[in-house]
């Protein structure tokens, strides 16, 4: 059966940090790579904006899309279905919200299948996009991460 295989990786030097995500999307012996860096994020905000923007690049909204992913926090928060959780509950106490949101939306009306990899196991394109990754994070053209630096400059509720 035909299918895009969306491979993800993201990474933060510090949590927070300087993070990148990279995405390697394979189809039919075609391979297409993307990566990008900001310059404060967090390493899960990463894991879950490369499957995002794996998704967001498909075009053929029509095909079965199988994401690998080293994220059990991505994987498992869509997999075991906690994300429908906290949508009914307004993501109360969870962070990401922006992300998540965006996840949704991007996903909507998909196949997609979600398989966990063992990050750093040599997986080829595993490695690939935590090259990718790294080279975004650590990289001199990083962008801002505006969903991360709101939740950090917002006040807090706690008394």
């Amino acid at each position: 059966m035909e299918q895009i295989e969306l491979y993800t990786d993201g990474s933060s030097r510090g949590n927070p940090g300087p993070g990148g995500y990279g995405v390697v999307l394979k189809y039919k012996g075609f391979m297409k790579e993307l990566s990008a860096g900001f310059s404060s994020t967090t390493n899960n905000r990463m894991e879950l904006l490369a499957v995002i923007v794996g998704i967001e690049a498909i075009k053929n909204r029509e095909l079965p899309i199988h994401v690998f992913s080293d994220s059990k926090y991505v994987i498992d928060s869509i997999t075991q279905g906690w994300i429908w959780n906290w949508v009914k509950t307004g993501f109360k106490g969870k962070k990401n919200k922006d992300l998540w949101l965006r996840y949704i939306k991007s996903s909507e009306g998909l196949n997609i299948k979600f398989t966990w990899v063992k990050g750093h196991n040599g997986h080829p394109e595993n490695e690939r996009c935590d090259t990718l990754a790294v080279a975004a994070a650590t990289g001199t053209n990083l962008g801002t991460d505006s969903g991360f630096e709101r939740d950090a400059n917002a006040p807090s509720t706690l008394l």
